[in-house]
């Protein structure tokens, strides 16, 4: 179910409003040499080279499917996916697991906001 919005999956959308993808020697590929994604909702700055819309997908949740993360990119820069899924599942309640994937993310020194919702 994932989906990346990086600058660089979605250079295309970028350029064709007028804006461009960066990439500065020891950084992450940005908008216009600031925004480190490629979607906002209130960047004034950028907002006519972004998109705002959402990925939308459609999932049978079963016995298979028994956690859903939605976190920021902070959090996706220095832990992947399996790694995520792995802490949360050792909570009960979906709060605990996410303060524990937020105290991971700065022990692992995630040098961007990190927002977690349940």
């Amino acid at each position: 179910m994932t989906t990346y919005h990086e600058p660089n999956t979605e250079r295309g959308n970028i350029e064709n409003k007028g804006g461009f993808v960066s990439n500065m020697s020891g950084d992450v590929r940005r908008v216009n040499r600031q925004l480190a994604v490629s979607r906002a909702f209130d960047d004034k700055s950028l907002k006519s080279h972004l998109q705002s819309d959402p990925d939308i997908q459609w999932t049978k949740i079963d016995n298979n499917k028994n956690i859903l993360i939605l976190v920021s990119d902070g959090l996706w820069k220095v832990m992947c996916n399996q790694e995520a899924v792995d802490i949360a599942k050792k909570f009960k309640y979906p709060q605990k697991g996410l303060k524990q994937l937020i105290a991971e993310g700065v022990k692992r020194d995630s040098k961007d906001d990190i927002l977690c919702c349940c």
